[in-house]
């Protein structure tokens, strides 16, 4: 695992450097997903190719100074020109001052149709899920409880609802994510590492037992530069919470977090080259301008307890289609 990470990380920043910032999503993962997704193609004559599979490389910076690696396979499956299905499947690995940890993340599934296509636009909708792949409950070598910034799965079955609007120029995209069945079983408390050398590190990370988390809502904004085999894009990415979250403290009672819900607010930049019809590389990159919400969580030591907060993110990845 060290050797992957050191080889990880120098690939993304040899090349995301290149291009600075872009996919500002957390990985809650919901704005990638189907109609939410950035670099969405337009063209009123042209046929894309209806199926794609996408192996891609993230690289993710936390406040805690966590480090979030992940292998992403992105499946793109045309039932027909206006109906597309697509599965992610993520494995991650989070490196940090209490532990390393690695596992499956949670899996996508979306259903996306085009709904209206004219001379000058096109209108997508989605609709999906998230699948948790375990309880969020992974420990410490010592056994300890881990923060959810360590946790591969939120835990959670959470629905995902969205819709894109798409001209030659610009995309408009606007997403949703919900809770509808929460399995989260982590148990980090600060007072489970009292008799740690490690307990003034564990104190600074938000308690999440038994983590409740808020409803997002997101709005992309993108501006597309398309040439023969190379685009560029830029934009910005919105993201509020709705309500609080919540978590399980020491006296079994469950606690508001007070403002973990509000805006976390995003700077994008991207851009791909073709290397033919049926192949093509991309390169993302984001950095976090407002994180309304997690800073301003003080009942919980500053920090949005379910760990999706990144304060900047790189991804890479090569797509064939056929």
């Amino acid at each position: 695992m060290k050797y992957f990470r050191h080889f990880f990380t120098l690939l993304i920043f040899s090349l995301g450097t290149q291009t600075s910032w872009s996919q500002g999503c957390s990985d809650a993962g919901f704005c990638t997903m189907g109609a939410m997704k950035p670099d969405q193609k337009y063209a009123k004559n042209q046929q894309f190719k209806l199926r794609s599979i996408e192996l891609g490389g993230y690289y993710g910076r936390t406040q805690f100074q966590n480090d979030i690696y992940a292998s992403i396979l992105d499946i793109n499956v045309g039932i027909s020109e206006k109906n597309t299905l697509q599965f992610k499947i993520p494995y991650q690995f989070v490196h940090g001052r209490l532990a390393d940890t690695q596992g499956f993340g949670d899996i996508s599934v979306s259903y996306t149709r085009n709904v209206l296509k004219t001379e000058k636009y096109q209108l997508n909708a989605t609709i999906g899920f998230k699948i948790p792949t375990n309880n969020s409950d992974k420990t410490s070598a010592a056994g300890l409880p881990l923060p959810m910034y360590y946790q591969t799965s939120l835990g959670t079955y959470d629905i995902v609802a969205g819709a894109s609007l798409i001209t030659k120029k610009w995309l408009f995209g606007v997403g949703y994510q919900q809770v509808i069945v929460n399995n989260n079983n982590n148990q980090f408390l600060w007072g489970a590492w009292a008799n740690s050398d490690k307990k003034a590190i564990a104190d600074q990370y938000p308690r999440s037992r038994g983590e409740e988390r808020g409803t997002d809502i997101m709005l992309r904004i993108e501006r597309n530069f398309r040439f023969s085999n190379f685009n560029f894009n830029v934009g910005l990415l919105p993201i509020y919470r709705l309500n609080q979250d919540s978590f399980i403290g020491a006296n079994g009672n469950r606690i508001k977090i007070v403002g973990s819900d509000g805006f976390a607010f995003s700077a994008l930049v991207g851009g791909g080259y073709n290397f033919s019809v049926n192949t093509g590389v991309k390169i993302m990159a984001g950095y976090k301008i407002l994180d309304g919400y997690s800073r301003n969580a003080t009942e919980n030591k500053g920090g949005n307890a379910d760990g999706l907060s990144r304060d900047m993110v790189l991804t890479i990845g090569y797509e064939i289609r056929f």
